[in-house]
């Protein structure tokens, strides 16, 4: 039965000229799949990979586990696909009106809701495989740091900060990094939790204030619009703050010169940041926004180096 099935198949594939009609069809598919979880556009994986990494390094001393390396590596790629694909379903009434999103497979009704909610639901279910692999701490903040980032798309609808909320959903692998190798979580990981927060709110913000103007007009919540007119001042204060608790974070950890080297030039790229908004022009301010990823970058190469020859 099987084998005369297969014959059947290759009949077809060889005989019928529908299947290279469909190719392109199923092509376009999987172009749009990738797009919905972002895959084109990898800034999110590595503005979420770098607080994961500074807690991976911090709690393993700068030689984190070879199993949980890997393990929060691949579970920060598949969460950050799932969650956009839950923010997409949650917008797909809302980007079809914003220019920046108006394109998105489910704004433009090339992928249904229920493809987004399946694809959602696999990529979930396959961290949880992962977390699976690791001790019961780490697994329950797995599960409290998937869950906000499953509200996140929800609860941006009534809260005027949701990019805070967004801190914590970015924040998440920061704890659960210090539970899978240390089996707790110091106050060290709390701090380094909080920098996160404040540098989420920054560049959040910019990527805020590049969609500002249609934002207000569908009534969706942001801090660029709660900032308004401060919105640049209050940033830099922000930028500020991060830089802080992470100076804060390399009194705890006793870092030294190379870590306050990364700072230095994390510091200099916020400053390059605060130049490019300085006149709220939309494509300056997705640079920005696009530039914090090596904002994280000078913090981990900094915190990697400190490790490597001060320790």
């Amino acid at each position: 039965m099987i084998m005369a099935r297969l014959r059947w198949y290759a009949y077809r594939i060889r005989f019928h000229p529908w299947t290279t009609d469909e190719l392109p069809k199923i092509l376009g598919t999987l172009h749009d799949y990738i797009r919905l979880m972002r895959l084109d556009r990898p800034i999110g994986i590595w503005l979420l990979l770098w607080p994961t990494l500074w807690a991976l390094w911090i709690s393993g001393r700068g030689q984190p586990k070879p199993l949980i390396f890997i393990i929060f590596v691949a579970g920060t790629v598949l969460m950050r696909s799932a969650g956009c694909a839950v923010n997409d379903y949650a917008d797909r009434r809302f980007d079809p009106h914003v220019a920046r999103t108006k394109d998105r497979p489910l704004a433009a009704g090339r992928l249904s809701p229920v493809e987004a909610l399946v694809l959602f639901a696999l990529l979930s279910l396959s961290a949880l495989m992962l977390a699976l692999q690791l001790n019961r701490l780490t697994l329950l903040y797995a599960v409290a740091g998937g869950f906000i980032a499953v509200t996140y798309p929800f609860v941006k609808r009534f809260l005027s900060v949701p990019q805070m909320y967004l801190g914590l959903a970015f924040g998440a692998g920061i704890p659960m990094a210090f539970a899978a190798q240390i089996e707790s979580v110091p106050r060290v990981a709390w701090l380094l939790l909080l920098a996160n927060v404040l540098w989420v709110t920054v560049y959040d913000t910019m990527y805020a204030m590049v969609d500002r103007n249609d934002d207000v007009k569908i009534g969706v919540r942001s801090t660029a619009i709660l900032f308004g007119d401060s919105d640049r001042h209050i940033i830099a204060l922000l930028q500020a703050m991060t830089l802080v608790s992470l100076y804060l974070v390399g009194k705890l950890i006793r870092a030294h010169g190379w870590y306050n080297s990364g700072l230095i030039a994390a510091a200099v790229f916020f400053l390059y940041q605060l130049w490019l908004i300085r006149a709220r022009d939309r494509d300056r301010c997705f640079r920005a926004f696009l530039n914090n990823n090596y904002v994280g970058m000078s913090v981990f190469i900094g915190l990697a180096l400190e490790y490597q020859f001060h320790r």
